[in-house]
This record gives C-alpha cells, sequence and structure tokens, in this order.
C-alpha cells in the first residue's frame, strides 16, 4: 500500500477505489477533510490520510513512503502545483485526471525538476487526455509530414460535478487553438462543423481541450484544433455568451455558477455510464494536402478514465520504471495504449 488515491470521495475517486480493488490494488485513500473520506476507508478496510493541501510541509509529510499519487481532487487550476511540489519532493510520480490546459503547460515546466527528482509527472491519465492524444500520436505516426491536426469527440452520459465547475471556469477564459505552434486565444466556439457517426452528420465547436497543449508535446503538429460534439442550440447559446467576455471571470459569477453546478450537477449513475458510449474522431494533413482519418469508440468517459488511469499506475508500481520527467499519455505507454483498454476499438 504505497500508493495513493487523493480526492478519493469524489465521483471520479470513488470510482477509481472500487476498480483498484478488483485489480487488487489497495490504495492509500486520502481527501481533505476525515469525515468525507473515513466512510470510504471503512468500506474497503483501506489507509486513510487526511489532508488539504493548504500547507506544503503536511502536503509533503503525508506523501511521505508513497511511489505514486493519482490526484482526483480538482479544480486542479488549483489543487494542481501544491500536490506536484510535494510529489517533487518526496520522490513520488504524479498523476492526475485533469484537462486544463494551464495545468498541462505548468507540470511540464517542472520536467527538469521531475527527470532530477526521478519521476514521472503526468497529468491528463483519464479521458482528459488518453484517447485523444493516442490518437494524435497515432495519426502522426501514419503522417509523419502532418501540419494539422483536428481531434473531436461526442461524449454520452453527462458531466460529474467536478467536470462542470472546470467547465464553468473556462468560460471566462475564451477557447483556445494551436496556431503555427502557440497556443493561441479565439473566441468560445471559434469554429463549427460536422462529423461523420453511424451515417449521421454530428456537429462539434471548437472547445479549450487539452489537446491544444498536449498533441503538440507527442507529435511537434503546431497547428491543433479541438472539438466537442454538442447540439446545435449548444452552439448558438455559447456564442451568445461571447458578448460577456472577460464578466464570466469575475469572482462574483463564477462562484454563482458553481453553487448552480453543486445543487444540480450529480454525474452519470452507474446504468448511465455503462449504456453511454463516446465517440472520438481524428483527422491529420500536411502541406501538400494529404490527409488521414481514424475514428474510435470508447466506453463512457468516466469508465475511461478510470481504467487508463490505474493501467498507468500498474506501469509505475510493476513495469519498468521510466525516467523522470514530464509525460503525455502517449510518450509513457505508447500510442496504442488506448487500444488495450475495456472497450475501445477502432471504427
Amino acid at each position: 500500500m504505497n500508493w495513493m488515491i487523493y480526492g478519493a470521495n469524489g465521483y471520479t475517486g470513488k470510482m477509481a477505489v472500487e476498480q483498484a480493488m478488483a485489480r487488487g490494488l489497495r490504495p492509500v485513500v486520502a481527501g481533505r477533510t476525515l469525515a468525507a473520506i473515513e466512510p470510504l476507508a471503512k468500506q474497503y478496510d483501506l489507509p486513510v490520510r487526511a489532508f488539504s493541501l493548504d500547507d506544503p510541509n503536511v502536503v509533503k509529510k503525508n506523501l511521505e513512503g508513497m511511489q505514486v499519487v493519482l490526484h482526483c481532487a480538482g479544480p486542479f487550476s488549483a489543487t494542481s502545483k501544491p500536490m506536484l511540489e510535494a510529489c517533487l519532493e518526496t520522490g513520488t510520480h504524479y498523476l492526475d485526471i485533469t484537462g486544463e490546459i494551464s495545468v498541462f503547460a505548468h507540470c511540464q515546466a517542472q520536467d527538469a525538476r521531475a527527470k532530477n527528482a526521478g519521476i514521472v509527472v503526468l497529468p491528463g491519465s483519464g479521458f482528459d487526455v488518453v484517447p485523444t492524444d493516442c490518437m494524435a500520436a497515432m495519426l502522426k505516426r501514419d503522417l509523419p509530414s502532418a501540419t494539422h491536426l483536428v481531434l473531436a469527440f461526442e461524449a454520452g452520459g453527462g458531466p460529474s460535478p467536478g467536470t462542470a465547475k472546470t467547465s464553468v471556469e473556462g468560460l471566462g477564459g475564451g477557447g483556445r487553438a494551436r496556431i503555427d505552434g502557440v497556443v493561441t486565444r479565439v473566441p468560445l466556439a471559434w469554429k463549427v462543423r460536422t462529423f461523420e457517426r453511424d451515417g449521421e452528420q454530428r456537429m462539434a465547436m471548437t472547445i479549450p481541450w487539452g489537446d491544444v497543449f498536449t498533441a503538440f508535446v507527442s507529435t511537434g503538429i503546431p497547428n491543433i484544433e479541438t472539438y466537442m460534439g454538442v447540439p446545435p442550440s449548444s452552439v448558438k447559446n455559447v456564442k451568445r455568451l461571447r458578448m460577456f467576455g472577460p464578466i464570466l471571470g469575475w469572482g462574483i459569477v463564477q462562484n454563482f455558477l458553481k453553487k448552480q453546478v453543486a445543487k444540480k450537477v450529480r454525474g452519470p449513475s452507474e446504468e448511465k455510464r455503462k449504456q453511454s458510449t463516446t465517440t472520438v474522431w481524428g483527422e491529420a494533413r500536411d502541406a501538400s494536402g494529404k490527409e488521414i482519418k481514424k475514428y474510435m469508440s470508447t466506453p463512457n468517459g468516466y469508465e475511461l478514465t478510470v481504467t487508463a488511469s490505474l493501467g498507468i499506475v500498474q506501469r509505475l508500481l510493476e513495469g519498468e520504471k521510466p525516467q523522470g520527467g514530464y509525460y503525455t499519455p502517449s510518450l509513457l505507454m505508447g500510442p496504442e495504449y488506448v487500444l488495450s483498454l475495456p472497450g475501445v476499438k477502432m471504427l
């Protein structure tokens, strides 16, 4: 029991604990308060540690002896830095399930420190961004001359509270795309297009998905757009939000919207997760106009987050130890990693 799930009492954290136990991986379960985390520890007869991330010395003390931390407590814009700092100090491999571009950028900036500490730093070890990152790497492998990359997904089942709150945070920052190698701010729903699914055209809009950052690290492709499949009404609503601009990032507005999320969003039930799937599209083209496309089907994003992140945990606990540094999923596990996960197949 030398690894930890922090935020184990959250929506995805609880799923991770359950699946870890099924694999014979007994984690230390941890979270901010004992009252929140102790019932889970008792349920599975697991050791428990309760600590906030406010005091670096406290975090460091609680990570002593841990080989790996799977960090599941968002919003990662606030929680990633203190947890990563403690991991660098204690020599603990760092994984999280973020999809936030700013978190990826901060983690990559610690690459030299991670190498010196001998630890793997891999944010985005779940649905954000394992399937899309592996898709990007496969496209680059098959078209080495690619200059433009498009990644898209259409997910069913609805968001968890954490995902919904992260989406609220992103409203004030606008969209993002990588243009000529540079992460560039663009309007919300900057571009709209369709992708084919089961013979039907599915509408999608650009979103600031983590691959705007990570796919460039994995492939070196300088122009990257990321899309999410949405109903036409959602495109109209998001475009209307443009007029509010920076107001959406104001603290009072953010707090109000997050309170609404807390009241209304519970995350998909187990039954709904099992009934819903996700389609992932990838397109790459080069300067000559040559283009290749790939399509993938995966289980519900939360199911995939658990299987993907635990597969990486097992590699770090039981497999050949990689060199320290910052990694994307495909750089650590290989482009085909996503295809080894339950329920994933190319279409």
